[in-house]
Order: structure tokens, then sequence, then C-alpha cells
């Protein structure tokens, strides 16, 4: 599924094509995604200007003004700009025409959705009650410290709540956990503030380079021009299973915790609690 990375990727690909340019027509070739796609799309948005293309966790937002779509890439799905005239291939289910290019979401699970929220996006019930972004500054030790007394959950489990933090998913936690030094079954609760510190430290590291290297492409993601991300040429432990440990040289270990697999190294991530 992509992820934070690659959604933000996705993101600044798309703006500059779109951004403050007139929407003129709405293609849904197939509305039957995980949510419907609203039938009145066309009516509320064809003639209006695009004013804001931007992120919120793995959510895309179209702001419109009178009100925002709200994307979602799904499992498997993409976002790209082509020429409006490309002829569409399977799974090419929707198309936001501007003009002489399109947004085309393709979707091949169709997981992915397409909606309309009126007013402000984040008043939308997929996001009202999202916790902070990774890359803000609301993210920081502190905060992590605070909310994470008395926790008993396994540290990577309260990563992967979006009620806590938004957009770190399964191979973003592993990473982040690793360069931190931090055990993922390791209770939250269990964490000082300095440990608390240096894995704040480690998800904007991962987020980051991430983002830098173009997202991970582990089957279907491609960005916005089509091209395939490379970052999990430099993970650590993800899906290394057996293989050695970047630092260490000591085989990287899978377990399955919270039904997800999850990757580390038993001497650079020693649990303490």
């Amino acid at each position: 599924m992509p992820e934070l990375p690659e959604v933000e990727i996705t993101c600044r690909g798309v703006r500059p094509h779109v951004e403050g340019r007139a929407l003129t027509a709405v293609v849904v070739r197939n509305a039957r995604l995980r949510l419907p796609v609203p039938d009145e799309l066309a009516d509320l948005l064809v003639g209006c200007d695009l004013r804001r293309v931007w992120r919120r966790a793995k959510y895309l937002l179209f702001d419109f003004g009178a009100g925002s779509v709200i994307l979602h890439l799904g499992m498997s799905g993409s976002l790209r700009v082509v020429d409006a005239e490309l002829p569409p291939a399977p799974h090419d289910h929707v198309d936001l025409v501007f003009g002489d290019l399109a947004l085309r979401l393709r979707d091949p699970r169709r997981f992915g959705m397409v909606v309309w929220q009126a007013g402000a996006a984040d008043a939308h019930p997929l996001l009202a009650r999202l916790g902070p972004e990774p890359l803000s500054d609301a993210f920081d030790g502190a905060w992590l410290h605070r909310v994470t007394r008395g926790l008993r959950a396994p540290i990577k489990h309260v990563l992967m709540d979006s009620h806590r933090v938004v957009g770190v998913g399964n191979i973003y936690a592993s990473e982040s956990l690793f360069r931190a030094g931090v055990h993922p079954l390791e209770p939250s609760g269990a964490l000082g503030p300095r440990r608390c510190a240096r894995l704040v430290a480690a998800v904007r590291d991962t987020l980051s380079a991430a983002i830098a290297a173009g997202g991970s492409t582990l089957r279907d993601f491609v960005g916005s021009d089509g091209r395939p991300g490379y970052f999990q040429q430099q993970y650590f432990v993800y899906a290394r299973e057996g293989e050695p440990c970047r630092q260490c040289g000591t085989p990287v270990q899978r377990i399955v915790s919270g039904q997800r697999a999850t990757y580390f190294c038993p001497r650079c991530q020693r649990r303490r609690a």
C-alpha cells in the first residue's frame, strides 16, 4: 500500500500541473471503488478553479473553494498526469480533466476512493480524528512521551495508529525503529524522554529519505510521472529476513505482530522491558 512518502511524492508531482487551473471535465469509468464516486462530482466541480493541492496522512486533497475532493490511492493505486486524449488502460477508473491534461487514477484492486467534502476537508469523518503529521512540529519527543505514558501496547503498534500519528505504515515503522535502536515489541510506556526523542528523529529521517528516493516500489507504486521509487534499495531491515544487518552483521529476524510482518535486528534493537 502506498504510504506517506509515496502519497507526498504524488502530491508534489501533480501540484505544479494543476494548481490554479480550472477543472473542465470529470470522467468516471468505474464508480465502484472502496467508496462510490459521487454521481454529482462533475456538476459540483466543472468550471471551478483548483486552489490548492495538499496531503493529509495518506489522503490527497484538492481544494476547489466550496469544498474538496479527497482521494486515496488504496492498496495499489496511482495518480498520474497524462495527456487528456490518451486512451485509458485497464483499471484507469477516474480522470480529473484540466484542459489538455488529466489526473488519472489507476486502481487495479479498487480499494481507493474519490469522495467530496463540502467546506473544510479536515471535517470529513476520514480525517477529523487523525493524529499529527510526523514531519510537522506537532510531532516531537515530548509529545510522543506524553501520549505513551501507561501504554503497554508495542511501540510499533503506536507508530502505526493513525489516531496518534499519521502515515507511518508498516515499512517505515520497521525502518524507523531500527534507526532508533528500539525493539518493535518494546512496551510504549517503557520509552523514556531520550528514546522518544530519538525515535521521533528516526521517523523524520526515514520518511525524508524515502521521499528523496522517490518512495518504495515493492509491487505497483509509481509516481505522478510513471516512474518507480527506489527507497527499497536502502532498507535496513524490512523484507530482509535472514540477511545480515547492515550495521552489525547479525541476521535480520521476522516476526508477526498485530497481523503484520515485523523485521528487526536482535542485536541492534535489544528489548529492554
